[in-house]
């Protein structure tokens, strides 16, 4: 097969292999519970953002006065 005759499936990248970020088994992308491998993994990951486990790097917000009127 000439270069000019290579299709888009001939020329495509493998798929990257994915790993659940919870127990690191293999997922793929058409799972349902994608980038987790399950229901179980995907509320442990909701779990410990609830938990305050995770923080976004930077300076925390300012919490707004509720004593001000915003009307």
């Amino acid at each position: 097969m000439s270069a000019s005759n290579k299709t888009a499936k001939d020329t495509a990248k493998p798929s990257m292999p994915f790993s659940c970020p919870m127990c690191k088994r293999a997922v793929q992308r058409a799972n349902d519970d994608f980038p987790f491998c399950s229901p179980r993994c995907r509320t442990m990951d909701l779990g410990q953002w609830a938990a305050g486990d995770y923080r976004i790097a930077g300076e925390s917000a300012p919490i707004p006065d509720d004593s001000e009127s915003h009307f």
